[in-house]
């Protein structure tokens, strides 16, 4: 454990916005509340910089129709299209599936949309027309694509040409800014909402990261987080940066449940172009892995995404606990697997083993 900082510059100081209020009392400009925008102009005029944290990139995660309520929807998979303001169009973020952005609605030929949600493309819109007289920059995975433009993001930033920095979870790791003083967090909901038993270790992990970026040469940093849900156990540990006590925790939760660490996991996926087929070898290879396993053996359930690439996926989760012959497991998923794969119903069936998913 590291119990203090290099020359021992104090640990930032973190503080809760509660933008459910915010938002009752009419305290929001955009996605920011007036404590945030207050805080960010502050810091403008002390000379300092500003690291604002958005884990979604794009402009909108979701594009509504205001007579009918459609979603523009990826052919290949089961997400909604990502609007990118800047080239115009939706994007599916996981097959690349892209249509110009509609003149009319798909479904009732009607004219007009509203975004709903936001990313990191309307984030550095919306300062840019707040602070006019500074430079707002964009971090994420489209304006790096291009060779050497995360360099040269970088080096602006730390030149100083940069006065506040908008990115996802790129901006969060082993970098190190003398004059950032400010770092704040948009929306940290959506971290904590994910439905995965490490969600909540993910997000104190993430949260932890990118508040370390303010505050690491002179003065203490600040760490601004907005959340509809203020009292959420994990907040009082986060602010008092109490990493024993959040990870006693999460032990505890997981012991309590047989997680890892207290157990070793195996993924199994099953792939096909129909769903009618996905749904008969998951419930075929969970019947055979039941006999085997027993009460270890979770599933089969869709994933939050159920169809990638027009692939169905289906998964279960083995639990082999401490003390069991986890090679002797996957001896005997390998002969199963290897039985099912015989049936002639099943050939054309992929199946996916991840031992240890993280």
């Amino acid at each position: 454990e590291m119990h203090s900082r290099f020359k021992g510059v104090l640990m930032p100081d973190i503080k809760l916005i509660d933008i459910r209020k915010a938002h009752l009392k009419r305290q929001m400009v955009g996605q920011f509340s007036i404590q945030l925008i207050n805080a960010i102009k502050e810091t403008l005029d002390n000379g300092k910089q500003i690291i604002l944290f958005q884990n979604r990139r794009g402009y909108a995660p979701i594009l509504n129709c205001d007579t009918c309520s459609y979603v523009p929807k990826c052919v290949q998979c089961d997400v909604s299209l990502t609007y990118h303001k800047g080239h115009n169009h939706l994007r599916c973020h996981y097959c690349g599936y892209t249509i110009l952005f509609p003149a009319v609605c798909l479904a009732c030929n009607s004219v007009g949309f509203t975004s709903k949600g936001f990313g990191t493309e309307q984030i550095e819109e919306s300062l840019q027309e707040i602070f006019t007289d500074h430079v707002i920059k964009r971090m994420d995975y489209d304006t790096t694509r291009g060779k050497r433009s995360h360099h040269k993001i970088i080096s602006d930033f730390e030149d100083g040409k940069i006065d506040i920095l908008v990115g996802t979870q790129m901006i969060t790791k082993g970098l190190d800014f003398d004059h950032v003083s400010m770092v704040g967090i948009l929306n940290a909901d959506n971290m904590l909402c994910f439905p995965d038993f490490r969600s909540y270790e993910r997000a104190f992990q993430l949260m932890i990261q990118v508040a370390g970026r303010a505050g690491r040469k002179e003065s203490q940093g600040k760490v601004f987080i907005q959340t509809y849900d203020e009292k959420h156990e994990i907040f009082p540990m986060l602010c008092a940066h109490d990493f024993t006590s959040f990870i006693m925790g999460q032990a505890k939760e997981r012991k309590r449940f047989n997680y890892p660490p207290y157990s070793r996991l195996i993924e199994i996926t099953t792939k096909h172009k129909y769903k009618k087929k996905t749904d008969l070898v998951s419930i075929e290879l969970a019947k055979m892995l039941r006999k085997s396993f027993g009460k270890r053996v979770l599933g089969p359930e869709y994933p939050l995404i159920s169809r990638v690439r027009n692939y169905y996926h289906k998964t279960m989760i083995l639990k082999i606990e401490q003390g069991s012959s986890f090679v002797r497991a996957k001896s005997i998923l390998n002969i199963i697997i290897s039985n099912i794969k015989q049936d002639i119903r099943f050939s054309s069936v992929r199946f996916i083993v991840d031992v240890d998913p993280v």
